[in-house]
């Protein structure tokens, strides 16, 4: 009921904003000096009414539009392209300016996986269901590509356990714990999650380097070779650590400094519209 109720108000609002438009069309030019005569009282009600709907509407979609942009993880440039629009089109929509067509609307709510009536209602959900239902199902993924790598290593364990009993194949599940962090790193890239990107690197970069210690003991002893030097391998750890860190740093602070530049171009689009219709 809330949708219908919804979409008859938008269907109402462009029905009587166009047949407004054609009846005092030429009257509202008068600010311009066109014409010498001005609304009577029923056209002023009729122009207050519809200025007052169409600020509502255009604040509701500004307001909702910021909040799933940012609950998606999506710049304005990212959207407008998704869209095919121009960041400066998302940034007037978002700053109350203008709203997109109803095609546009439908499209985003497509997106968002939301409604249209949640995309221009007054109410803004903390979570939406859809975005519940993505992150479980995000979440399902991992666990279950994480647990087919284990099962490869428990069935290779077991096998070479029966062929040739008394090796150290128990090593097959320390090997899969960087080939786990590698499938993590790629679920988290897709899916933009940062903090598992992180760590799914750290143990990649410490736990390939225990495969590597353990792997090179293993390989000295058969050959009776001396291993104790072969600490020294995690050494190397300590550097693509730091590099970790500082990758993850900066990248943090390009995409701070990014947004703080898309907030100015959007103030100063404000401005310049502001000092427009102050012209006018």
């Amino acid at each position: 009921m809330k949708s219908q109720d919804m979409r008859l108000r938008i269907l109402g609002f462009l029905c009587s904003f166009a047949c407004f438009s054609r009846k005092y069309a030429r009257v509202i030019k008068i600010r311009k000096g066109k014409y010498p005569y001005a609304l009577d009282e029923k056209g002023k009600k009729c122009y207050y009414s519809i200025m007052a709907n169409n600020i509502e509407i255009n604040a509701n979609i500004a307001k909702n539009l910021i909040f799933y942009r940012k609950a998606a993880g999506l710049t304005q440039a990212e959207l407008a392209e998704k869209i095919n629009y121009s960041d400066k089109s998302v940034s007037k929509w978002e700053s109350g300016n203008g709203i997109p067509d109803v095609y546009t609307l439908i499209q985003l709510a497509e997106l968002f996986g939301i409604t249209l009536n949640d995309l221009v209602g007054e109410e803004t959900p903390v979570h939406t269901q859809a975005q519940l239902k993505t992150k479980g199902l995000h979440t399902l993924i991992m666990l279950l590509s994480s647990g087919i790598v284990w099962l490869v290593a428990t069935c290779f364990f077991v096998a070479m356990q029966f062929l040739n009993p008394g090796g150290h194949w128990w090593m097959a599940f320390v090997y899969a714990v960087p080939v786990n962090a590698i499938v993590l790193i790629v679920y988290a890239s897709i899916w933009k999650q940062r903090l598992l990107n992180f760590i799914a690197v750290t143990i990649l970069i410490w736990t390939s380097l225990l495969c590597s210690y353990m792997t090179g003991r293993f390989v000295s002893i058969n050959l009776g070779n001396d291993y104790e030097g072969l600490w020294t391998v995690f050494l190397v750890g300590v550097p693509l650590q730091v590099l970790e860190v500082l990758w993850v740093f900066f990248r943090s602070l390009f995409r701070k400094n990014k947004k703080i530049k898309e907030q100015l171009r959007t103030e100063t689009e404000q401005t310049e519209q502001t000092e427009e219709k102050d012209g006018e």
